[in-house]
């Protein structure tokens, strides 16, 4: 068997996310299964990490053992994407150590959020969350604070079975980009909707229903003042670091 690291992007919307699921194929891994199974090749893929439904990815990866005969990967890859929809694409496929794996060799997973001012348009609703007022200022302002390493166990949706909290932000900020604001945050991993239950804070605080003392307070787990969570489908990855 030979090792191979897949770069892929899709449409999260069109999918129930990115984890194999016991009930349906519909999902990104499954979907590429599929694919895979067409080709004769019958191993698994392991993702980086797992995205949820209507979550899309610019930069998702992926490992893959191969069997031998298949040692032509730009072969693979184009008949991989004759196979797949138009929702994923296989950017590139790549010889790597036995050794790499997509989940445990990542150093940092990058993430995008974009969102914009005014109403929803059947044009944009799937990759873009709309809100009626926003304060970009308070936000960039605001989103610094999760900078460094914090106990984000107030910013975690139920069902997380992990032994402790502590994330590491090596990055957090946002910039307005053709009438979009744009947050970005650089992490060592994030827990299970932590960055929608992140950025749900700061739409508060750009609402003025909250403020940045409030979450302060709320990422030292003083006092939880949110549990609001942010709409699916602005959420991007856009990055994982090796």
């Amino acid at each position: 068997m030979n090792r191979v690291k897949i770069t892929m992007s899709y449409n999260g919307s069109a999918f129930m996310g990115s984890q194999q699921q016991p009930d349906t194929t519909n999902t990104v891994i499954g979907t590429l299964i599929i694919a895979l199974r067409r080709l004769q090749i019958h191993t698994l893929p392991k993702g980086s990490g797992r995205t949820d439904r209507g979550v899309h990815a610019t930069h998702q990866v992926m490992h893959l053992d191969l069997p031998p005969y298949w040692s032509d990967l730009r072969r693979l890859k184009d008949m991989l994407n004759m196979q797949l929809s138009s929702s994923i694409r296989i950017g590139r496929i790549e010889f790597v150590d036995s050794e790499f794996h997509a989940r445990y060799s990542a150093r940092k997973r990058v993430y995008r959020y974009i969102i914009k001012e005014g109403n929803t348009n059947p044009f944009g609703d799937s990759f873009v969350t709309f809100v009626p007022s926003l304060n970009p200022e308070a936000i960039i302002d605001a989103i610094k604070l999760f900078e460094g390493t914090h106990n984000f166990e107030f910013f975690k949706k139920s069902g997380n079975d992990l032994e402790h909290f502590t994330r590491i932000i090596y990055r957090a900020y946002a910039y307005t980009h053709k009438g979009h604001l744009i947050l970005c945050f650089e992490g060592s991993g994030f827990l299970r909707s932590q960055i929608r239950l992140m950025v749900g804070f700061l739409l508060r605080i750009s609402s003025g229903k909250s403020t940045k003392e409030q979450l302060l307070e709320q990422l030292n787990c003083i006092k939880r003042y949110s549990t609001d969570i942010a709409p699916h489908n602005g959420l991007y990855l856009t990055h994982i670091k090796y």
